[in-house]
């Protein structure tokens, strides 16, 4: 067990968590930018893009990349700087760094070694584009970039299609199409929001159903990141897919995802404790153990 006292006093080997705007640069928060002063470096996703941002707001703190192909071995660095007692911003190109973004191993690692990390709070485009879709937003869950593969696509979207909570993807606009193509076939006709743009001059949100959506990017150029947000399952829908594996056994769900969906042992075991609702090493045990 581990406690953190964030504001005990003793800011030495403390990484801080930034998010940057998402477009808008009024965005940025009062104590985002004296955070990004005051801290011995900043570890960036992009320091090309971050050095625009600092310097449009006159922020002299030197800057080092940590990016998904560098995060290992500039993790090691960062965490021997952080034992010298060097303070630590992280950010990324655009919104929350760890959502989507490089961060989360940097943010793993300083709590292991019992170093402090302080999140602040700042933009972030699901939590922008959720409210405005205007569909539930008590309950939703964040996906973030669906696979690339129209094999491991599908394979999601059937593992989510029974989830009530609203679902909230991100997507690159050249694949906008492709993607409400796979939500209709593999989920059926729900509500979905393209939001696009966010925060910026051309911000826009698409609301409609997968149909109508596939049908008005015939006629659209899509450009920047986008969110899709869509309604959540049924009751009856949730009842009726639930009825496919009712009759089998823990371990026969598991072998079905194997031999159907050609999934690892691995992989078959966290679908069949999700749709169950099981902790992951009760299905292991069954499967493993038992049969």
């Amino acid at each position: 067990m581990q406690i953190q006292k964030s504001f005990s006093g003793d800011t030495d080997g403390t990484v801080y968590v930034v998010p940057t705007p998402i477009g808008n640069l009024d965005d940025i928060t009062m104590r985002a930018l004296k955070t990004l002063e005051e801290v011995d470096v900043i570890a960036a996703e992009d320091t090309r893009n971050t050095r625009k941002l600092l310097r449009h707001f006159d922020v002299p703190t030197p800057l080092v990349s940590y990016h998904e192909h560098n995060k290992k071995s500039r993790g090691q660095e960062l965490l021997a700087r952080l034992e010298k007692g060097e303070s630590i911003a992280v950010v990324s190109d655009a919104g929350m760094p760890s959502v989507s973004d490089p961060g989360e191993e940097l943010v793993q690692a300083a709590i292991e070694a019992e170093h402090p990390v302080v999140v602040l709070p700042g933009a972030n485009a699901a939590l922008c584009a959720l409210v405005g879709s205007g569909l539930a937003a008590g309950e939703f869950l964040f996906y973030g970039f669906l696979p690339r593969k129209t094999k491991d696509k599908k394979a999601e979207l059937d593992r989510l299609k029974s989830i009530q909570a609203t679902l909230i993807f991100y997507e690159s606009p050249y694949r906008v199409k492709d993607t409400l193509k796979a939500l209709h076939m593999h989920v059926g006709n729900r509500r979905i929001t393209v939001a696009r743009e966010l925060t910026k001059r051309f911000e826009e949100y698409a609301r409609g159903t997968a149909e109508e959506l596939i049908e008005w990017t015939d006629s659209v150029e899509l450009k920047g990141e986008c969110c899709l947000v869509m309604e959540g399952a049924s009751s009856d829908t949730v009842q009726a897919d639930d009825l496919w594996w009712s009759g089998m056994s823990i371990a026969q769900h598991v072998t079905h995802y194997i031999q159907e969906e050609d999934l690892t042992s691995k992989d078959a075991i966290k679908r069949t404790a999700t749709d169950r609702n099981l902790a992951k090493r009760e299905v292991y045990q069954a499967f493993h153990i038992d049969s």
